[in-house]
């Protein structure tokens, strides 16, 4: 990860592919695609990494409020595809999409071998947020997240959060600082510090999949 570009910053390596084989050992080492639809792909590992403790996660007081009403149905691994299609909608809708058609695919697979996992908020029979993203071992890469109900996917996060706790998994790597990210609790922590977590975390073992809130 050393090598990595200051500007671009983390840009590391332009290539290869999207098999399960090598997103997962990309993950294991901290490093994600991300690439336009007109891009090679593109792995990264920034300085600094944005993470999410998960013993962190700041809920206010007025999500706090949503929560307890249970506004909102909360699943995991329940629509994984319908998950990944509506981060890649809500992307293209608004600033461009990375989720190209083959991203899609590559993570469906990876759900598919027990290794990629969403999280669904419903209101009714409807989807109105979640998100996604990878496990290897006891710790969590996050990809993406939507919502089209006003805290739909901040409660999936919260969600999501205790859950992981829960089972050990102390941090969610959030990948890009973002404001939305930062008011949630997430913040940024040098490559190296972040290497050495994620090192450590991927040789624990893994919950098994599908993935079910307890």
């Amino acid at each position: 990860m050393d090598a990595a570009l200051r500007e671009p910053n983390g840009l590391l390596a332009a290539g290869g592919d999207l098999s399960p084989e090598r997103l997962l050992a990309a993950y294991a080492e901290g490093i994600f695609p991300w690439f336009g639809e007109d891009d090679p792909i593109l792995w990264w590992s920034p300085d600094p990494r944005m993470v999410l403790y998960v013993r962190d996660v700041h809920v206010s007081r007025s999500l706090s409020k949503v929560v307890r009403a249970n506004r909102f149905r909360v699943t995991l691994d329940a629509a994984f595809p319908a998950v990944v299609r509506a981060c890649a909608e809500a992307r293209r809708d608004h600033e461009g999409t990375w989720i190209t058609p083959a991203m899609e695919q590559a993570y469906v697979r990876l759900a598919e071998l027990g290794h990629a996992h969403s999280v669904e908020a419903w209101q009714g029979d409807s989807l109105v947020g979640g998100l996604y993203g990878v496990a290897v071992g006891r710790m969590f890469f996050g990809e993406s997240m939507f919502t089209r109900a006003s805290d739909a996917s901040k409660v999936a996060l919260v969600r999501l959060a205790r859950q992981l706790e829960a089972w050990g998994m102390p941090m969610i790597d959030c990948q890009m600082s973002t404001q939305h990210l930062a008011s949630l609790g997430a913040r940024d922590i040098p490559r190296a510090d972040f290497a050495d977590e994620v090192r450590y975390l991927v040789r624990q073992p893994a919950v098994p999949a599908p993935w079910r809130l307890e």
